[in-house]
């Protein structure tokens, strides 16, 4: 089809790299936000086309994986109510919490349901008025929009028996926890190209001009993850610090103006913590005031939540790109998707599941993976 194979076109491809060849002169490092990107950029074997001196490490854009232990916790702790039927992404069973997960729940009788949408969600709470259905709302700004129609949509018709337990966190802030951290490495972004196709990239300018680091937004496909970064190379050789977009195609300045009305509308912004990052200020969206009732964590008092990640999990260094899962002691061996000492190895978006899938082979001792 050529809508995806003139971005997966090998001679583009091969292209973009010989060009990148010929501008870098100095050692760069570079980081791309979204899950999506890393897969793409381990699958294709992006990295290896690209000069020794231009290295990619993998950020926090995995929302899976930037979902806090206490909140996969309170998750646990409704799905095990009799009353309650708790309905979530897939991706998200799996996901450990300090004890036990979504699909250990519900193989001893939770009543956890798998949905492709949170407006699959209202139509559980329709067809079963006498039961408390919760709606696990993760996600960046890309699944906001939605989550934010779903409690609207609910609170228009009067469906008491709906709520979601939220935990949105927002990219800009968390890049420039990043950029102020003293072991930060990084000196160009690649934005993820799903979240500004919602919300644009006007507030990634002012990363910018404060830390002087040049934004490119990205898209998904082969050639549109080395074209972004052969636009930041440019930038980073000429000692220019900009936002430009890569992703034109599906990316405005200004976004979805009728999502960002929806999503400011019903959520307000809030501090929140990241797994592995810890508190991030104004890095969160929470239900407004409004819409209280539809708020699972107020509607069941979910206080009094904290936990410890796992010692042995190197997840927190990989989100911030200080270091790469294959230099993890665990992984691939206590550390597998089958077993996951952390979200990164299990979510579909995973930095760890990415290298496990692509790059298993490098460091998985002869005789198979365990």
């Amino acid at each position: 089809m050529k809508y995806i194979d003139e971005y997966r076109n090998e001679k583009t491809a091969r292209r973009l790299a010989a060009k990148l060849e010929r501008l870098v002169t100095r050692r760069w490092v570079l980081m791309e936000i979204c899950g999506g990107q890393t897969h793409t950029i381990l699958r294709y074997g992006l990295d290896q086309l690209l000069p020794e001196k231009v290295r990619l490490v993998h950020g926090p854009g995995c929302p899976v994986c930037v979902t806090p232990l206490e909140m996969i916790d309170r998750a646990l702790y409704l799905a095990s109510r009799p009353n309650v039927t708790f309905v979530s992404y897939g991706d998200m069973l799996r996901v450990p919490g300090s004890k036990s997960d979504l699909l250990q729940v519900k193989a001893a009788g939770g009543d956890v349901r798998v949905v492709y949408s949170p407006l699959q969600a209202l139509e559980i709470a329709r067809a079963h008025p006498e039961r408390d259905v919760v709606f696990f709302a993760i996600g960046f700004e890309t699944t906001a929009p939605a989550n934010a129609k779903a409690v609207w949509q609910a609170r228009h018709e009067g469906l008491t028996n709906f709520s979601v337990l939220a935990s949105h966190v927002l990219v800009p802030p968390a890049i420039r926890l990043l950029l102020k951290s003293p072991r930060n490495l990084v000196q160009g972004f690649v934005a993820p190209g799903h979240v500004c196709t919602v919300m644009g990239y006007r507030e990634y300018a002012a990363l910018s001009r404060e830390f002087h680091v040049p934004v490119v937004v990205g898209g998904f496909e082969p050639t549109d993850l080395l074209e972004a970064v052969v636009m930041l190379v440019s930038q980073l050789e000429e000692g220019r610090a900009e936002v430009e977009n890569q992703y034109a195609r599906a990316v405005k300045r200004e976004g979805n103006r009728p999502a960002r009305k929806l999503v400011t509308k019903v959520f307000r912004v809030c501090d929140r913590k990241w797994r592995g990052m810890g508190f991030i200020p104004r890095s969160g969206l929470r239900l407004r005031r409004k819409y209280a009732r539809h708020d699972a964590e107020q509607r069941f008092d979910l206080t009094g939540f904290s936990a410890e990640e796992p010692a042995e999990c190197r997840s927190a260094e990989v989100l911030q790109g200080l270091a790469e899962p294959i230099e993890c002691p665990a992984f691939g061996k206590r550390c597998t998707p089958q077993h996951p000492l952390g979200a990164l190895m299990v979510s579909a978006e995973g930095a760890c599941s990415a290298y496990y899938r692509y790059r298993g082979w490098e460091v998985i001792p002869e005789g198979g993976l365990p």
